[in-house]
């Protein structure tokens, strides 16, 4: 029998770790969970075991960081030493993922307080049903250049036909 899995955490490459700490907690009110440490290449622990395993060898060392959402939501930030430090060029075509998305009634103020902080809005604030239901969303972008999508409803609540 199939059942529906529940989303655990998504990790974020990022430039300077630090700054996005502070994005993400001072701007998303994420928790930091574990302080950003350096995680180095070697193969005596189960950590870097793992590492190898996704990074193959030569990595050489990385820095890490959690945090979470209210809902439970891990973030993993990581800096790479080999990070292009340039924002990445949005492309939604390929194959993969190309944004994510996080809920708050206030979308104004969110869109106002990211871009305030060095991000962007990407697009107009929209509504789902215009004069028909209180639901909106727009596309923006950290200070990093990783775009997200804000929505005021939760997922189920937007597409859901029988909602307000």
């Amino acid at each position: 029998m199939s059942y529906p899995r529940s989303f655990s955490h998504i990790g974020l490459s990022v430039p300077d770790i630090e700054n996005a700490v502070k994005f993400y907690s001072e701007v998303m009110g994420w928790y930091l969970v574990m302080e950003p440490s350096e995680v180095k290449e070697e193969v005596d622990t189960a950590i870097g075991i793992m590492c190898q395993d996704v990074f193959g060898e030569g990595y050489e060392d990385f820095k890490i960081a959690h945090m979470v959402t209210s809902d439970g939501i891990g973030i993993e930030l990581f800096e790479f030493k080999q990070n292009d430090q340039n924002a990445p060029v949005f492309n939604h075509v390929p194959t993969g993922m190309f944004h994510f998305s996080v809920q708050d009634p206030d979308i104004e103020g969110l869109v106002n307080k990211i871009v305030e902080n060095g991000g962007k809005q990407r697009m107009p604030i929209r509504a789902y049903y215009p004069g028909e239901k209180p639901y909106k969303m727009c596309y923006v972008e950290d200070p990093f250049g990783i775009v997200f999508e804000i929505y005021t409803h939760s997922y189920e609540v937007t597409y859901s036909s029988g909602a307000y």
